[in-house]
């Protein structure tokens, strides 16, 4: 059997320019990076803008397990049966991070046979959006050093600095650093950190800014300090957004390339849904919507992170309407959340699937709260039993929700035409109501326990006094207004990871508080989720190499 690196290096993809043909777009429309790989102007965008919108079909899933429950490569494989099916669809997805490609995870491109390709370009530096995002973040934290060492006259608190440095890498020892050692000439001396790059705020500004000019105010927004009067300090106040704007300039369009079987698809953007707010960008799914009469979109992680945050942040901003969900599942992950162990999921336990499906009601349960039509799929593993199918499809269909099974995984588009039918029915049948979770003129409270009452199950939310003198600040700031953007574990509805299906009788402790005042929204730290991750014992890093021919294996 073919591994998906195999697969996608196997594949004989189409010139970019032809798949942007497919769209409408000449050769000007574009900016090619390669063969395989294109920006799309900002010139081209201006274009569309007025055009009508197509249909937003946004997938997400059950809480991730071991198992495998496989969202991109649903969401890929639904794109390529739309078009199978003589539509007109484009897929709009994230860009991978180096963290997880050399951590526990790998690559993020889809699987099998619904891929996106050129699957290693997109798993590394792709076109460079990461890199900029990185040299932005860090120039932003050098000026403001290189300003307290010059003579601080913006009279930064060094002890109330809150804007970290960042790397596209797992690497946990940088979580906390003492800066500014050795002489006098090397700065003042204090302790410092750093986020992964798809948790700093230059990723998610970016992800939500309509244009330059909004991408250049967001940027002046960003609290990097507070001064000795506990007053805060801007980026804007720093005078490097232009420069900043600069290294960012073309990370902001974005790119485009294909899936296995040349449907377009729109890859920009990045945030991780457990640290951040999990969503490609803005300006990607516009111009998707523009171009297109079907959009499929995903956001991280399960339906408790990635989906709430689309709707509650992304829509929230932006005024988008999503007409339908697609929620995957697979048999073997309802097991795992059933008490199953990891090597007995392949054995047909139909008490453990009713045990475990409660994770999966309860997704189909949030998702409804936001009154968007939901079809729940199986991606199939042979293993799956016709009595294991039969239980799921007869659990969902008593919910209101149209169900299909996808194997796209080895079937590819021609997989997922069960899939793309119900989801058009749904889209022919059933009514989209979308209205998000709660009111911008709730408390910042308020918010955070609505989304740990109402999506996680939680009987209460309990703050740490650091989070609570946070909170009190960032509301006589001005910003109570601003949605919550969650960092949980994805692994579990609570904030802890251990607590598989469907838990009940805990509550939610917040830790940290703090405003991204530039990307729009409030950060709440729960349990002990980590914004600059670490590798596991046996980092993805240690399988992949390039063999004398210059191909890259073990990148999966």
């Amino acid at each position: 059997m073919l591994t998906d690196i195999e697969i996608a290096q196997q594949a004989e993809m189409e010139p970019i320019k032809n798949v942007a043909a497919k769209l409408g777009m000449s050769e000007d429309d574009i900016e090619m990076y390669g063969k395989y790989k294109a920006k799309i102007s900002d010139e081209y965008m201006q274009s569309v803008k007025n055009n009508e919108n197509g249909k937003l079909i946004l997938v997400t899933a059950i809480n991730p397990t071991p198992a495998g429950e496989g969202k991109t490569t649903v969401t890929v494989g639904l794109g390529q049966a739309m078009c199978k099916l003589g539509k007109k669809a484009v897929i709009a997805l994230r860009e991978p991070s180096l963290g997880p490609c050399f951590g526990i995870k790998g690559g993020a491109a889809g699987g099998g046979y619904a891929q996106v390709v050129p699957m290693e370009d997109l798993n590394l530096h792709f076109t460079g959006d990461f890199h900029a995002i990185t040299s932005a973040n860090n120039l932003l934290a050098a000026v403001m050093d290189n300003h307290m060492h010059q003579g601080n006259t913006l009279r930064i608190d060094p002890k109330r600095i809150v804007f970290k440095r960042c790397l596209d890498m797992n690497d946990r020892v940088l979580r906390n650093i003492i800066v500014g050692m050795g002489k006098k000439g090397d700065g003042v001396m204090r302790q410092d950190g750093f986020v992964i790059t798809v948790a700093s705020e230059i990723m998610a500004i970016l992800c939500l800014a309509t244009d330059i000019r909004d991408l250049q105010e967001r940027l002046s927004r960003i609290i990097v300090a507070y001064n000795v009067d506990n007053e805060p300090v801007t980026a804007g106040e720093l005078k490097c957004v232009g420069a900043m704007t600069a290294l960012l300039k073309d990370a902001i369009k974005p790119n485009l390339i294909q899936t296995l079987e040349h449907t377009p698809a729109l890859v920009h953007g990045g945030p991780f849904a457990n640290i951040a707010h999990g969503c490609n960008s803005v300006r990607a799914t516009q111009t998707a919507l523009k171009i297109a009469d079907y959009v499929i979109t995903e956001a991280g992680f399960g339906a408790d992170l990635g989906a709430e945050k689309f709707f509650d942040i992304k829509c929230r901003m932006t005024g988008l309407k999503p007409d339908a969900v697609v929620l995957v599942a697979t048999v073997r992950a309802l097991k795992y959340n059933g008490g199953v162990a990891k090597a007995d999921l392949g054995e047909e336990n139909l008490e453990a699937l009713e045990k475990g499906i409660v994770n999966l009601e309860k997704h189909i349960e949030n998702l409804q709260l936001y009154g968007v039509p939901v079809v729940v799929t199986l991606n199939r593993f042979v293993s799956d039993t016709d009595a294991e199918l039969a239980f799921v499809r007869e659990f969902c269909e008593k919910r209101g929700c149209d169900f299909a099974l996808a194997n796209v995984w080895e079937k590819g588009g021609e997989g997922g035409i069960e899939l793309a039918n119900a989801v058009l029915n749904t889209l022919e049948t059933k009514e989209s109501h979308f209205k998000v979770l709660y009111e911008d003129n709730l408390s910042i409270k308020e918010k955070i326990e609505t989304i740990a009452k109402k999506i996680y199950g939680a009987d209460g939310v309990t703050y740490s006094a650091e989070a609570d003198r946070a909170i009190a600040k960032i509301e006589e700031m001005g910003f109570a207004n601003m949605p919550v953007c969650m960092a949980k574990n994805q692994y579990s509805l609570s904030d802890d990871a251990k607590k598989l299906g469907r838990p009940t009788g805990f509550t939610v402790n917040i830790r940290e508080v703090y405003v991204s005042a530039g990307a729009g929204f409030v950060v709440a730290i729960t349990g002990a989720i980590m914004t600059m991750p670490g590798l596991p014992k046996v980092p993805a890093a240690e399988r992949i190499f390039v063999d004398d021919e210059g191909v890259t294996h073990g990148l999966f």
